[in-house]
């Protein structure tokens, strides 16, 4: 992966580009400013307003911190702080799709995490004998979370399916470690009784 160009190539498929999120703020700001325009376009056409005319609005802002509770000015003004730093923290992130990239020396090799889970539990499933069934996968960008539920008085070893999880992974040659977590999911005993 040395080239700009395959990088980039790279970049395009595992990132997402923030145009949903980039759309709604859009559209928000037009519908405001219209909004804003139409009120200002009746108050100089002497027309009564829609919902607040500019004059209102203004006064209505410059005493909004000595005629409303303190605590609702708090809360109002909080979540304004909130939304703003939403869309600050989508325009300045970027998306990640969910989706690794493998070393393919000079080729570019991105797999779905769908197919790697999908691959890890049938591995599983055939080092440990269990059903397919019985094996969850998750992949995320940093982890993999493997949960197994063997049957009642099926003996089964964390440390092996641990090990075995990780050498497979090894050989997909995933170019972001990943840690791999294991969880063995055992039925209650009163589960066994109904």
């Amino acid at each position: 992966m040395s080239t700009p160009v395959l990088r980039r190539v790279i970049r395009r498929e595992t990132h997402s580009p923030r145009t949903v999120a980039t759309f709604v703020a859009v559209i928000l700001l037009i519908l405001a400013l219209v909004y804003i325009g139409l009120e200002i376009v009746l108050s100089l056409a002497a027309q009564p307003a829609l919902l607040l005319g500019p004059a209102a609005a203004g006064g209505w802002l410059i005493g909004l911190p000595t005629a409303q509770p303190a605590g609702l000015v708090i809360a109002g003004s909080a979540v304004l702080a909130l939304l703003g730093v939403i869309f600050v923290w989508l325009a300045v992130t970027p998306g990640r799709l969910s989706k690794h990239t493998l070393d393919a020396g000079d080729r570019a090799v991105v797999v779905d995490n769908g197919v790697i889970a999908s691959a890890l539990a049938q591995h599983l499933s055939e080092e440990t004998g269990l059903a397919r069934e019985n094996i969850t996968v998750g992949v995320g960008h940093r982890s993999v979370d493997v949960t197994v539920r063997p049957g009642t008085g099926i003996p089964l070893d964390k440390s092996m399916v641990q090990s075995a999880a990780e050498l497979e992974l090894e050989t997909y040659r995933l170019t972001r470690r990943v840690r791999t977590r294991v969880r063995i999911d055992r039925p209650d005993a009163e589960e066994d009784e109904l």
